[in-house]
């Protein structure tokens, strides 16, 4: 099975997360298929704090991925916080 989970970056007290498509039985922070993002819970100011590529997302999800529990949260709260454009 596929899934789109989190894998640990940055160093000790200084978290930064890769959003990563990876087989299943692979380790956390082992071997994936494609990193479609990143996740900066650390951000301040005019960082990025988030950031996912939404085509390649729809992709994975259509080809039977299944997100995380905190990736899900985080994709929410990326498409709240991405402007609306007409």
């Amino acid at each position: 099975m596929v899934v789109i989970r989190l894998s640990r970056g940055g160093s000790k007290h200084r978290p930064f997360f890769n959003i990563v498509v990876a087989d299943k039985r692979v380790r956390r922070d082992g071997r994936f298929i494609e990193r479609i993002g990143f996740y900066n819970p650390l951000a301040k100011g005019g960082e990025e704090g988030l950031r996912i590529a939404q085509d390649r997302l729809t992709h994975w999800v259509g080809v039977g991925a299944q997100a995380s529990p905190t990736v899900e949260r985080l994709i929410k709260q990326g498409a709240k916080a991405a402007p609306v454009v007409a």
